[in-house]
């Protein structure tokens, strides 16, 4: 008796199905959702200027969340990057006291970002030490030189156009943070989905094995993909600093998590092989508005970092039962 399962071809299904069972609809319903709940719950959040602020809630985090993405996809995972935005604002923070400009500033962070992302290449494609295992231990090295370096203090004194990255619109309510997004977005977008690069990447987190057989310079991409992802932290650490207007040792704190999360909730497979932008973009949306619309309720910060939590452990999960349902309706 033959118990194989028979499935329609590809063919044969409905374009119009196969967009509405995918996980990215789901994500589109849920901040639909999110944002009708929100504008029910507080008279406040519908305002134009505080639905801009609200974009501060992920942005940041987005920007590190599309390199991650990639990295992911391709079977490895930087925990280091909350850290390696300390380090930047820290390096940041110094060059300031030296009477450094906006130029020279944003230069250093985004020269230290790469710096580090090069080291934990090094560390993972020369070496061969496993990426989360590297990461963990810079996590705590590039944190620890900023703790050496300030204690108990904090670098201020930036110059003021500095804080036109975290706080400046370039029209309207739209803000130089928001503008950035959209359009890391539309790169990383077409770098996944529309180049040999991106298909590289996609064949990598599948099988690497078949992958350095078929002709692909598997552990150049992947140092490339680990300088993205020093590359953005240092774009974010520019971003949070200049909105922050200063420079603790404990900037970031927890922001790997939530950067994995949006990461992983935007359909990226934990194990590689999958994932898309356009997911990671509805995650970011979906994570902001629940995240603002918590705030404006006056939901206590533990009580968020309790559901982010919850949430990281669910979207592990949902993918799963989401595929399963999916095949079985098939």
């Amino acid at each position: 008796m033959n118990n194989t399962v028979q499935t329609m071809p590809d063919h044969l299904r409905s374009p119009f199905s196969s967009k509405v069972k995918s996980w990215e609809t789901l994500l589109l319903l849920v901040a639909i959702g999110i944002f009708i709940l929100n504008s029910f719950s507080s008279p406040y959040f519908l305002d134009a200027w505080n639905l801009s602020d609200a974009t501060f809630n992920f942005t940041e985090k987005a920007m590190i969340a599309f390199a991650m993405a990639l990295l992911i996809i391709s079977g490895e995972i930087d925990l280091s990057v909350a850290s390696i935005i300390a380090l930047a604002s820290t390096a940041m923070g110094a060059a300031a006291q030296f009477g450094a400009g906006t130029a020279e500033l944003v230069f250093v962070g985004l020269t230290v970002g790469i710096c580090c992302g090069a080291f934990n290449a090094l560390l993972v494609t020369v070496m061969g030490l496993p990426s989360i295992v590297v990461t963990i231990g810079t996590m705590s090295l590039f944190r620890g030189i900023s703790y050496i370096v300030l204690g108990d203090g904090s670098y201020r004194g930036y110059p003021e156009d500095f804080a036109f990255f975290g706080q400046g619109y370039v029209g309207w309510v739209i803000s130089f943070e928001l503008a950035l997004f959209g359009g890391l977005a539309v790169f990383y977008w077409v770098l996944l989905h529309k180049t040999n690069f991106g298909r590289a990447v996609y064949t990598i987190g599948n099988n690497p094995v078949a992958a350095l057989f078929s002709g692909i310079r598997v552990q150049r991409v992947k140092f490339i993909l680990f300088l993205l992802t020093g590359l953005m932290s240092g774009v974010a650490a520019v971003c949070l600093t200049s909105r922050l207007g200063s420079t603790r040792p404990s900037i970031g704190v927890g922001m790997e998590l939530e950067v994995v999360t949006m990461v992983v909730l935007g359909g990226v497979s934990i194990l590689g092989g999958s994932g898309s932008i356009v997911g990671v973009v509805l995650a970011a949306l979906v994570m902001g508005l629940m995240t603002f619309g918590l705030g404006l309720l006056n939901v206590p910060g533990i009580v968020m970092s309790i559901f982010l939590g919850l949430l990281l452990i669910g979207v592990i999960a949902l993918p799963r039962l989401w595929s399963r349902y999916v095949s079985r309706t098939e």
